[in-house]
C-alpha cells in the first residue's frame, strides 16, 4: 500500500519500533553470558556500546562512555550509581567489559539482528526468492605482534610491510542491503585463506533456497557445488577461459540478438579436484550458460542453475554491483576499515558489532523508504546515518513517549530529505577504484617484557 510521506499511522510507527526492539534478544544474551546483580556494563550494555562506537564512526572508548552518560543513559540497568548519576567518566570499566565479552556472544547478537531484518523484509525483488550477493574485501589492522601473526602483512620489493591485512567475505541481501555476519581470514602469508574456502563457510549462513550471485572470482566449480548442494541456486559470472571450457560440452538452446544460452553438465576439472579434494567422484551440476553482450562491446559470461533467458540473467546480475556500495558504506562511511583493536578476539568483536551498526541503519532506512514508498536503496546510507545519529542518538535522555515522537520525526525527515538523485535507467559507468590513504611503514617497537616502548604509528585519516 502506498503511503504519503506526511502520514504515519500509529500502527505503522509502533511496527517500526517493535522491529528495532525485537532484534535485541536480551534474555538470550543474559543466559549466554550472565553478569552479577550490581554490574553496570552488562553483556547487553557492552554490546550496545560497541555498536554505538561504530555508529559514531569509530569513536574512542572515552568518548562513547561520555556520550552514553549524556544521551543514552537509559541503556544501563536499574543500578544505584546510574540513578544517582555517580558513574565515573573513566573508560576503564567499559574497557574491561569489552575484554570480558565472549566472541560467541557477539556473534550470536550479530546473527540475530541480521536474521530479524531479513525475515521481516518482503521477498519482492526476485519472484518468490531472496537473493544474496557475495563479494570479498580487505581491511588493515593495528600493527601488533598478535595481529601480524594472525593476519600477515603484505610484502613488496623491500620486504614485509607493517599493517596486518584481513580478508573479509560478505553476503548482502539484494532487496534491503542487510549483511550477514562475514567470514574473516588471512590475505597473505603461508597459511592464508582463499576466497573459495571462505565462500563455502559463508554459504552455510545464507537462507536455504535464496539466489546467490557472485563475480568471476567465485565462478569456479568448488564454490558453485557447495552453494547448490546447500540448497540455493546460483548466478555466477565466469572468466572467458573457464566459460569456454565448460561450453565445449554444452548444447546451444537459444541464440537471439547475440544473446546465447547453452545447457551443460558442469564437472570439475583436474585443477578443481586438486583445489577441492573433498568433492565426490561423481560431482556434477546441471547448468545454463549465458553469453550476454554489453553496450561497450564486451561480453558477460554467466552460469546459473535457473531456467531463465540470457536477458533475464544479465538484468539480475546487474544488481551484483550494489554490494560494492554496501561494502563502501561499511568500510568508509562507518570507518570499519580503521578498527583500532589490538588483539584477534577484539577485532572479531568490533567487526561483529560493526555489522550490527550497519544493519540497524539499513533497517531504519527500510522503514523510511517504506514511508516514502520508494526502494530502500533510493535513500543515501550516509544521509540516513546522519539523521539516525542526530535525531535519535545525540539527544538528551527522555521518556518513552518523547522517544517515539523523535523516532517518528527522524523517519519523516529521512524519508523526505535523504533521497539519492533519481537518475532513471541504471547506468554502467566505468568502474573506478576509490583512492586509499597512504600508510606509514614505521614499525612498532616493543620491549621483551611486552610493554610498549613507542606508540604504534597512527593510521592517517
Amino acid at each position: 500500500m502506498a503511503m504519503d510521506a506526511a502520514t504515519l499511522s500509529e500502527d505503522e510507527l509502533h511496527s517500526a519500533i517493535d522491529l528495532l526492539r525485537g532484534m535485541i534478544p536480551e534474555d538470550e544474551l543474559n543466559q549466554l553470558q550472565p553478569c552479577g546483580p550490581n554490574t553496570v556494563y552488562t553483556t547487553l550494555v557492552t554490546l550496545w556500546m560497541l555498536t554505538l562506537q561504530r555508529l559514531g564512526c569509530g569513536k574512542s572508548l572515552a568518548n562513547i562512555v561520555r556520550d552514553v552518560l549524556s544521551h543514552n543513559r537509559a541503556i544501563f540497568p536499574n543500578n544505584k550509581r546510574v540513578q544517582e548519576g555517580t558513574l565515573s567518566l573513566s573508560s576503564a570499566a567499559y574497557s574491561n567489559a569489552r575484554q570480558r565479552l565472549a566472541v560467541e556472544t557477539a556473534e550470536y547478537f550479530a546473527n540475530h539482528v541480521s536474521r530479524s531484518i531479513i525475515e521481516s523484509s518482503p521477498l519482492g525483488w526476485f519472484e518468490d526468492r531472496r537473493a544474496f550477493i557475495i563479494d570479498g574485501t580487505t581491511i588493515t589492522l593495528e600493527p601488533t605482534p598478535e595481529l601480524q601473526e594472525a593476519f600477515p602483512p603484505a610484502t613488496n620489493q623491500h620486504g614485509e610491510t607493517v599493517w596486518p591485512v584481513a580478508m573479509l567475505l560478505v553476503a548482502h541481501e539484494v532487496q534491503t542491503a542487510c549483511a550477514l555476519v562475514p567470514e574473516i581470514g588471512a590475505m597473505y602469508g603461508e597459511n592464508n585463506t582463499s576466497e573459495a574456502e571462505l565462500a563455502k563457510a559463508l554459504a552455510r549462513r545464507i537462507p536455504r533456497g535464496s539466489l546467490v550471485m557472485a563475480d568471476a572470482g567465485f565462478g569456479i566449480f568448488g564454490v558453485a557445488y557447495n552453494v547448490v548442494h546447500g540448497g540455493s541456486p546460483i548466478l555466477f559470472r565466469m572468466t572467458k577461459s573457464r566459460f569456454k571450457s565448460v561450453r565445449r560440452q554444452a548444447t546451444l538452446i537459444e541464440d537471439f540478438n547475440n544473446h546465447r544460452t547453452y545447457e551443460a553438465c558442469w564437472t570439475p576439472s583436474a585443477k578443481d579436484r586438486q583445489s577441492h579434494p573433498e568433492l565426490p567422484s561423481n560431482a556434477a551440476l546441471d547448468v545454463f550458460l549465458h553469453e550476454v553482450p554489453l553496450p561497450n562491446g564486451d561480453t558477460l559470461y554467466l552460469v546459473t542453475t535457473l531456467p531463465i533467458s540470457s536477458e533475464q540473467a544479465g538484468e539480475y546480475y546487474a544488481r551484483r554491483y550494489d554490494v560494492e556500495h554496501d561494502i563502501r558504506d561499511i568500510k568508509v562511511t562507518l570507518d570499519t576499515e580503521n578498527i583500532r583493536a589490538r588483539s584477534v578476539e577484539m577485532v572479531q568483536k568490533e567487526l561483529l558489532t560493526s555489522m550490527v551498526a550497519y544493519n540497524l541503519v539499513v533497517q531504519f532506512r527500510r522503514q523510511a523508504a517504506k514511508l516514502a514508498n520508494i526502494p530502500p536503496r533510493r535513500l543515501s546510507f550516509t544521509n540516513v546515518l546522519r539523521t539516525f545519529g542526530s535525531f535519535l542518538l545525540q539527544q538528551a535522555p527522555c521518556d518513552a513517549k518523547t522517544w517515539i515522537e523523535r523516532f517518528e520525526r527522524a523517519l519523516r525527515l529521512s524519508a523526505k530529505h535523504d533521497k539519492l538523485p533519481n537518475r532513471g535507467k541504471r547506468r554502467n559507468p566505468p568502474r573506478r577504484a576509490h583512492p586509499r590513504p597512504p600508510k606509514s611503514t614505521k614499525f612498532m617497537q616493543q620491549s621483551n617484557s611486552g610493554k610498549q616502548e613507542n606508540p604504534p604509528p597512527e593510521k592517517p585519516k
